[in-house]
């Protein structure tokens, strides 16, 4: 039996236009789906999604409800064709998505607790501002070395936020930290390291204030026992209880995304295939680096998904259907 894991994007992946030739061809994600979200959260996610602009969509408290909104919309197309995950993962905010693929989680839950997720991590960059980096070409205990060096020259705060991959590396933290980061990376002899164009310190310390609020929100929202795992990015381990889904959760704020160890976790479960579901390519890119032995394919827009749906759909599901 053929099985594959469904792995969900994190912020860094909204473009505008997503999701718009995915309703053009099934317009039932309309009403299903983009209609709805509009109203629950009052605002013009659709609109924002569809067209734009790219400053206003970068927005944290936008960005989070907008990549939640189209992953869920692609997966509900692989869902009525009948392509079912065998597993399933997600990059950080990803993991809401794949929650709702697990049947964990109701997807109208995900997108208010995603949506006031983005507003708490955007207003901690108002009371400390920070910022994140990527570095490339160092290992992981390289650059974990590198920032506590830091730390202890500038008293600041800066942590190693994503493990993306075995030369990929995100730092998150005070802005004059990751800077100072930045520079002691390029001299130890990163490829590159670069400030990255987000909207507050991710993954970091500095998360805790918002922590608080956010768990409470947690445990009023009804979770579920996962019908498939979920491989936490949290602790590269599954998850298989409610209760362990709302803790996961919350570190999650404050917490590392261990994206090379799911990675690997999942091709350890042996796993044949790996779909990407929701827009960009980064973590199809990501992953082919992690596990190359096994084959990733992406549904970034509609001939994408079409293209999963040829490969994956069973008999009697033609990728065509509307």
């Amino acid at each position: 039996m053929t099985t594959t894991a469904f792995v969900f994007p994190g912020q860094g992946s909204q473009r505008p236009g997503m999701g718009r030739d995915l309703a053009d061809r099934w317009p039932h994600l309309l009403d299903a789906y983009y209609r709805p979200a509009d109203e629950l959260l009052g605002l013009p996610l659709t609109d924002l999604c569809w067209n734009g602009p790219a400053d206003a969509l970068a927005d944290t408290a936008i960005t989070q409800p907008a990549i939640l909104l189209t992953s869920v919309a692609v997966l509900d197309v692989l869902r009525s064709h009948g392509v079912r995950p065998s597993l399933v993962a997600g990059h950080s905010l990803g993991e809401y998505a794949a929650l709702v693929a697990a049947d964990a989680l109701d997807w109208r839950d995900a997108l208010r607790l995603v949506r006031l997720r983005g507003r708490l991590m955007a207003a901690v960059n108002d009371r400390v501002p920070g910022r994140m980096a990527a570095v490339m070409g160092l290992d992981l205990r390289t650059v974990e070395d590198l920032c506590a060096a830091v730390r202890e020259r500038t008293g600041q705060v800066v942590e190693v936020a994503n493990d993306n991959e075995f030369a990929q590396t995100v730092v998150s933290g005070q802005a004059a930290a990751v800077d100072e980061l930045i520079t002691a990376a390029r001299a130890a002899g990163a490829g590159r390291a670069v400030a990255l164009k987000v909207g507050a310190p991710f993954h970091s310390s500095l998360m805790a204030p918002v922590e608080e609020e956010f768990t409470r929100a947690l445990l009023d929202t009804e979770f579920r026992d996962p019908a498939v795992p979920v491989i936490s990015a949290v602790t590269a381990a599954p998850l298989t209880g409610a209760s362990q889904v709302v803790d996961t959760l919350r570190r999650q704020l404050t917490g590392r995304v261990r994206w090379t160890e799911s990675v690997t976790r999942i091709a350890a479960e042996g796993t044949d295939r790996i779909l990407e579901v929701g827009p960009g390519k980064v973590l199809g890119g990501l992953c082919r680096r992690i596990a190359p032995d096994v084959p990733v394919h992406t549904t970034h827009d509609a001939p994408h998904v079409a293209t999963a749906l040829d490969l994956l759909a069973p008999a009697g599901h033609p990728a065509t259907a509307g």
